[in-house]
């Protein structure tokens, strides 16, 4: 008789209790994968935001900290410095087309340098800066020169070949107070 008790336990299954007590299963993974993303969205939504916000774009970078070696006045001073304006002289040059009376264009500007010590380098390099903005503007076609998108590509142009003419100085701008095409 206890042979046969013995044998009824073993061949019956084991029950499983509500709580998931002795006898339950493992979960299907399909569970699981669903725990994991749910756990992991969050996780990467904030490793997301945290570095949206490290970078800058949402202003939460901190300013660099000041340096040893740099004083506090000398740091201000540079910040409060004022931009320097020299007028470059009239220059006329023909446009690159083809015919017998091409177009011509005459063009006004002033410079724009970060201060004094690098004015006086522009002026030194003047008659350079003259000589490179006019063979480059007897390159250009007509129809480069139309819109805003010309002149903006004409500004670059320019401030990049300043800033070769002038080249221990930094030309921050070149702004045009006249174009005349004709």
């Amino acid at each position: 008789m206890a042979a046969a008790k013995a044998a009824a336990k073993t061949a019956s299954p084991p029950e499983a209790g509500p709580d998931g007590g002795e006898g339950a299963e493992a979960p299907p993974a399909r569970s699981r994968k669903k725990k994991l993303i749910l756990l992991a969205l969050p996780v990467l939504l904030l490793g997301g935001g945290a570095g949206v916000w490290f970078s800058g774009m949402l202003g939460g970078a901190a300013p660099p900290a000041q340096t040893a070696g740099e004083p506090a006045a000398g740091r201000e001073a540079a910040e409060n410095r004022q931009p320097v304006f020299i007028a470059m002289p009239d220059i006329t040059a023909n446009l690159n087309a083809p015919g017998r009376r091409g177009p011509f264009i005459r063009l006004r500007s002033q410079i724009e340098v970060a201060g004094p010590q690098d004015a006086a380098a522009v002026q030194a390099a003047m008659p350079r800066l003259v000589d490179l903005f006019t063979s480059y503007l007897r390159e250009v076609r007509p129809e480069e020169l139309r819109g805003s998108a010309g002149t903006h590509r004409l500004r670059e142009e320019l401030i990049a070949r300043a800033n070769v003419a002038a080249a221990p100085a930094r030309v921050t701008d070149v702004l045009f107070t006249e174009i005349l095409v004709q």
